[in-house]
């Protein structure tokens, strides 16, 4: 992730320790995959209480920008940023594959670099990515474009019962799900993984070209 925020800004980023309250100065808040404190109790449960959150939640009440990948999701889910929540996957194993996303809603600082229905690869790792929320929910977020990115095959054909382009399971297909002001998005494929040739491909870099658009702009 690191590397992946200096390619686009030409700087390091700046560290936060999970016992830290101050975020002065940031532009953008970025919660990396990762397994915090060890998954133990749920994924992103205790997380959800460091003290660092409730910076970030103070953040996020002043209408900062917050990218939350894998983990970073769940704790976003946990600590009530975002709706819903991510169980086990379907298949009752950890993953480790590339799957495809389907860009849902292009107006977004996370999507911007995209245009609706657009397809791009990028990598999964994680055991707990089945995404679920009830009814009344996840009818708000598709009536309120707030499904970022659905998982897709190559072709960009959505099709949830699928294994193989929905290889968690998450109820219909959902990838990645935004805010109500559309500036957190919590998505469980890791983007930042296909930043550079060097990694296989750069289909995950306009994800971060836009997202420092929209926050330096």
């Amino acid at each position: 992730m690191a590397l992946a925020l200096k390619r686009v800004t030409g700087v390091a980023p700046r560290m936060i320790w999970h016992h830290e309250t101050d975020l002065t100065g940031l532009d953008l808040v970025v919660l990396p995959g990762g397994f915090s404190y060890g998954d133990y109790l749920r994924c992103g449960a205790m997380a959800a209480h460091s003290p660092v959150m409730g910076a970030v939640r103070a953040f996020a009440a002043k209408g900062g920008h917050i990218l939350g990948v894998c983990n970073g999701f769940q704790i976003l889910t946990e600590s009530g940023l975002l709706p819903g929540a991510l169980l086990r996957n379907a298949a009752l194993r950890f993953l480790s594959q590339d799957c495809y996303l389907r860009v849902e809603n292009a107006q977004t600082p996370f999507t911007r670099r995209w245009a609706k229905g657009d397809v791009f690869r990028t990598p999964l790792a994680h055991g707990d990515g089945n995404y679920t929320a009830d009814p009344a929910t996840l009818e708000r977020l598709e009536g309120e474009g707030r499904v970022a990115f659905r998982y897709a095959s190559a072709a960009g054909q959505v099709q949830a019962d699928d294994v193989d382009s929905n290889p968690n399971g998450s109820l219909n297909s959902i990838a990645g799900v935004l805010s109500e002001n559309n500036r957190i998005c919590g998505m469980m494929p890791h983007p930042e993984d296909l930043v550079d040739p060097l990694m296989g491909g750069e289909d995950g870099l306009p994800l971060f070209e836009g997202l420092v658009e929209a926050v330096v702009r």
